[in-house]
């Protein structure tokens, strides 16, 4: 009403009773009574169609409201995501079937609409305002600024389009879908519970099609009229329907081969144009490392579903949504058995990293200061392995190499000094478990308890993929280890404690080189390198070595 009587836009002039010199109120009725009447379209370019008995009626729908606008919003199935959805709800348009639209792959304005045939959409704009005034309909001619997508590379304006594109019918198997998610483990499990079940319910159709030229050519090949279509499986099932043997799966290879036709004698069937997208060719990671099925077919079955994966938060629509996908349409199974996901790394001011901004210091002199190790400990113990965001610091990477790096190393040395200064007096050490176990000293057998409850523990979150817990509990014991179990025996482990000093030192580094070992191991999937560096450096004390060291490959027995 604003538009034919713009003085309604006037808060200061317009008084209500001024409608009763403008219109006439006829009926006062709700929208719903208008749901399903017909009305006369602005243009009958499409009025007379075949398809058109279902066209120019009144629909209803949600995502239309009565606070913006007119509340009413004309459909156009071709160039708008809802107006699609709600097309096909209300069987103007079925799925499968070609959609209306009179606009060509360029932009431009097909013979479906004889006024503007040939011109682009957004120059069509004044003679379509002149037909609709010449035939009486134009309310109100008028510009509005919003903002508007451009191409990033030439800058000129977009339009939205529906494009007819090959689909995986993920609806058919959405159930099946869900199944397999549910016997998934996830880290956190809040992810797999919430943000990917719920795009797993409403999973629509997957189209898997890319009108480019650089990617994965689809392998169909089809009559030109679509009514024949071949899907080929394999390099050798294209060479018995061609007679071409192909070494080459690109599209300048593949593209020039042609398939006899077996309904139409003396016509060829075409590959079609397009090409995977990406992220079907991510989905399908599976399944082509190993070349299956051609290949490796009993290896890739043995190792499937895989044990573990890892990602970041935005493959729940991406990467983790492909596989399962795939695998469940291929197996009936979940392509992972266990997954944790990562979080998004941010600069230390909570924004996105990026090498414009250089707002993140360089990972290279980052480890080349405090190690890769350190690195690698500090993002365990950040929300990252939570699917949280974490705002960078440096400051935290240090904090690894203090809190559990130099203390470690500290007690690391602390016992390679004691060992060499209690072998000076004529003895020879020999690691012994028996020794460890046979100890009355209560500090001993504390420290040796407390290593076992570690290692426990550690085994029993990373079975549960809880990265982020080990740090703590790493933190806590090197401080035992180092600030109680050191300190209280430093001179009993130097020979200077007790009636027979040389016995008591040597129980107490058999303690505290089984303790050293231990941590050794249980810490190496998390920092490789530094506890290679005391591995080796405490192999070289087991008898064993001596074979190591004449080419033999013993390693310290593990009690």
């Amino acid at each position: 009403m604003a538009q034919m009587y713009p003085i309604m836009n006037n808060k200061k002039k317009w008084k209500p009773k001024m409608a009763d010199e403008l219109f006439e109120i006829q009926a006062t009725f709700p929208g719903s009574e208008l749901v399903g009447k017909k009305y006369t379209p602005i243009f009958d370019f499409f009025a007379n169609t075949p398809e058109s008995e279902n066209y120019f009626r009144v629909l209803s729908d949600t995502y239309v409201t009565d606070d913006a606008g007119t509340g009413i919003v004309h459909q156009a199935p071709a160039f708008g995501e809802d107006d699609y959805r709600v097309c096909l709800a209300h069987n103007v348009i079925k799925k499968g079937q070609e959609i209306p639209c009179p606009v060509d792959s360029n932009g431009v304005f097909t013979e479906a609409v004889p006024p503007v045939k040939g011109e682009h959409v957004k120059k069509a704009d004044p003679t379509l305002i002149a037909l609709i005034k010449e035939n009486g309909r134009l309310v109100q001619k008028d510009n509005l600024d919003h903002s508007y997508p451009f191409c990033w590379r030439s800058d000129t304006p977009l339009i939205y389009k529906a494009v007819p594109s090959w689909f995986v019918k993920v609806e058919e198997i959405r159930d099946k879908i869900v199944k397999n998610n549910n016997e998934t483990y996830w880290v956190p499990s809040a992810v797999k519970e919430g943000r990917f079940h719920n795009w797993l319910t409403d999973a629509r159709d997957w189209a898997v099609s890319r009108n480019r030229f650089w990617g994965t050519p689809i392998p169909i090949w089809a009559s030109e009229d679509m009514s024949e279509i071949v899907c080929i499986g394999s390099i050798a099932e294209l060479k018995e329907l061609s007679g071409v043997e192909v070494d080459d799966l690109h599209r300048e290879t593949v593209d020039s081969v042609t398939i006899p036709s077996k309904k139409n004698p003396g016509t060829v069937l075409r590959r079609i144009d397009e090409v995977f997208d990406c992220w079907f060719e991510s989905g399908s990671m599976p399944y082509a490392q190993k070349h299956y099925p051609f290949e490796n077919k009993e290896k890739f079955e043995k190792g499937f579903p895989a044990d573990f994966i890892a990602e970041g938060l935005d493959q729940t629509r991406g990467w983790f949504y492909t596989l399962m996908v795939l695998s469940t349409a291929l197996f009936d199974k979940p392509a992972f058995k266990n997954l944790i996901v990562n979080g998004m790394v941010l600069a230390g001011d909570g924004k996105k990293m990026a090498k414009r901004l250089k707002n993140y210091p360089d990972p290279i002199l980052v480890i080349s200061k405090y190690g890769a190790d350190a690195l690698r400990m500090y993002l365990i113990n950040s929300p990252v392995v939570r699917a949280e965001s974490l705002k960078f610091q440096e400051a935290g990477v240090l904090g690894v190499v203090k809190e559990v790096f130099l203390p470690l190393y500290n007690a690391f040395r602390f016992f390679l000094q004691n060992v060499e200064r209690w072998e000076g007096r004529g003895n020879k050490f020999v690691p012994d478990i028996e020794k460890v176990r046979g100890t009355k000293n209560p500090t001993d057998i504390w420290i040796s308890a407390a290593t076992q409850g570690l290692i426990k523990f550690v085994h029993e979150e990373m079975k549960a993929y809880r990265l982020y817990t080990v740090m703590p509990a790493l933190v806590t014991f090197v401080t035992q280890l180092t600030n109680w179990y050191v300190r209280l025996n430093r001179d009993r482990l130097k020979g200077l404690e007790g009636e027979d000093a040389d016995a008591e030192a040597e129980t107490g580094l058999q303690v505290l080189y089984d303790v050293l070992l231990d941590v050794t191991v249980i810490m190496a999937p998390f920092t490789p390198f530094i506890t290679e560096y005391f591995y080796q450096h405490l192999r070289k004390l087991q008898p064993s070595y001596k074979d190591a060291a004449d080419g033999g490959k013993s390693n310290p027995v593990m009690a």
